[in-house]
């Protein structure tokens, strides 16, 4: 029986749960945006032709904001293209995805989305084949009130009133190879500092993202942030970090400890803001937009055979399906484990967003003319947006340990815990890594009494199932949240049996000692 205890104490608190970690991204890529989020002529559309099946979902879920339009796509994006009167809109080819873009869905249709589903909006400007004049016109387009040529414009095309748009990117993975537009740290540093000079004139409150390394694996990780930050440091609020993960080879040890290399990735990115800081003698701090994460089988999994690989040779199609994994138990349990990481560091990580929100390495997907459903990592990401408020407990974890490989000795029990002094809740948050045996926690309480269990539930390896179920069209409900029995409470001290490989989370109503 693998043994954990974590002690959690009132006064000891990271800072408030920033809401924007709850993020989600929409990408012209793949079946994300068509037949997505979008689909007219569906049985469920509505009269804009938004799937409401895939609103409830989202809703359900708890995305508090969504980055569009990408994303590589974004690269090459004219967001000129995406507005005014659909007919009248030009078919283009998208280089990023070797895809034709209709341009059926653009500014408009995303902001009316975003308000439908009670979502922020999180806009990227193109910073690889256009540059400042382009992003500078689509703030005034956005955000201006009117009177202008472009406000006009906007309420020409069916919105008087600004969309006010306060967050956005300054571009996309500048530094990959793969990016149009692909930039040195210096060059992007340039644009970038000049971007959000010629955005903030047109509108002050706005806040902005400057891009980090495209993942930490690059040869150009830490000297790229420095060189950016360097430059627009003092133009900027946030720098961004992208990373997925996958299980290669058979190799689950090292796959269910990757969080213990998105810890280190943040904390990397944390160190090296603050001595660009410390060095330029500035007074703000530079804050972290986590922004694309997920599990991306990039390279193929085992079970089951899916489409991986994105076509760039042949005919240019239409929203063709791209990287639709299908998410199963060990996946769900390590998106828990990120989820956990992002909120012990919701002291500096204040948006994250994760990539993408339908159909494309998704929790939610969707058929064309057909059902929409959760897969497997819905659940994780649902009840922490749902039970996450108030603060950030520091969790002093004590827990077995195992070999993760190339992640090394690494804890068995992953946690993270919040206190929602309002409602008088405690909301743990717990991923159990141990294929084998089942695991006893052990929770101290400190500053509390009176504890009571609101809610107890787990996802694990469903009964007939093995660690690769996920739920599909077939069997919607394969995989999912169930009552959680084994937990105790004895005063001040909660106890909690963990099936192996299992996500869970256990709510108590406490009174302050």
């Amino acid at each position: 029986m693998t043994q954990a205890r974590l002690v959690l104490d009132r006064d000891f608190t990271v800072g408030e749960v920033p809401r924007r970690i709850f993020g989600s991204f929409v990408e012209h890529m793949g079946r994300c945006v068509y037949t997505g989020i979008y689909e007219p002529g569906h049985p469920a559309a509505d009269e804009h032709g938004f799937r409401t099946d895939v609103l409830d979902l989202v809703r359900e879920m708890g995305v508090s904001v969504v980055r569009y339009p990408g994303g590589n796509f974004v690269s090459g994006y004219r967001w000129e293209d995406g507005v005014g009167p659909v007919d009248q809109r030009p078919r283009r080819l998208d280089g990023a995805w070797h895809t034709v873009e209709t341009n059926a869905f653009g500014l408009h249709e995303f902001v009316d989305w975003a308000r439908v589903a009670g979502v922020e909006v999180m806009e990227a400007v193109n910073l690889g084949t256009r540059g400042v004049e382009a992003a500078r016109q689509l703030v005034e387009y956005a955000n201006h009130p009117g009177g202008t040529a472009l406000s006009d414009l906007r309420a020409a095309n069916g919105h008087p009133e600004p969309f006010d748009i306060r967050l956005w990117c300054l571009g996309n993975e500048m530094d990959g190879p793969w990016q149009m537009g692909a930039k040195t740290p210096e060059e992007y540093g340039r644009i970038a500092q000049e971007t959000a000079k010629a955005m903030r004139l047109v509108d002050p409150t706005i806040e902005l993202v400057a891009c980090g390394s495209s993942n930490s694996g690059m040869p150009t990780f830490g000297t790229w942030e420095q060189t950016v930050l360097r430059h627009a440091y003092e133009y900027v609020d946030y720098v961004s970090l992208h990373a997925y993960y996958q299980e290669d080879e058979g190799d689950h040890a090292s796959f269910l400890a990757s969080a213990v290399d998105m810890d280190h990735f943040i904390e990397s990115v944390v160190a090296t803001a603050d001595a660009v800081r410390a060095a330029g003698k500035h007074t703000k701090r530079i804050n972290l937009s986590f922004d694309e994460w997920n599990v991306w089988y990039q390279r193929g999994k085992d079970t089951p055979d899916q489409p991986h690989v994105i076509e760039r040779e042949g005919v240019w199609r239409e929203h063709p399906r791209i990287i639709e994994d299908e998410y199963d138990v060990t996946d769900a349990v390590v998106v828990g484990t990120f989820l956990n990481s992002l909120l012990r560091h919701g002291d500096r990580v204040k948006v994250a967003n994760q990539a993408q929100l339908v159909n494309v390495i998704a929790p939610i997907r969707s058929e064309p003319g057909g059902p929409a459903w959760r897969q497997s990592i819905f659940w994780p990401f649902a009840r922490m947006s749902a039970l996450a408020h108030g603060q950030i407990l520091r969790v002093a974890a004590t827990s077995d340990r195992y070999d993760a490989g190339k992640f090394g000795d690494t804890d068995l029990v992953d946690a993270s815990a919040t206190w929602d002094e309002e409602h008088g809740r405690v909301a743990l948050f717990l991923a159990h890594r141990g294929l084998d045996a089942a695991a006893d926690v052990t929770v101290d309480l400190r500053g509390w009494t009176g504890a009571r269990v609101t809610r107890a539930e787990v996802l694990t390896i469903p009964e007939g199932g093995d660690r690769f179920t996920a739920s599909t069209q077939d069997r919607p409900d394969a995989v999912g949240l169930v009552p959680l029995d084994d937990v105790q409470v004895d005063g001040s001290t909660a106890t909690v049996r963990l099936p192996a490989l299992s996500w869970a989370v256990v709510e108590l109503e406490v009174t302050k000692a």
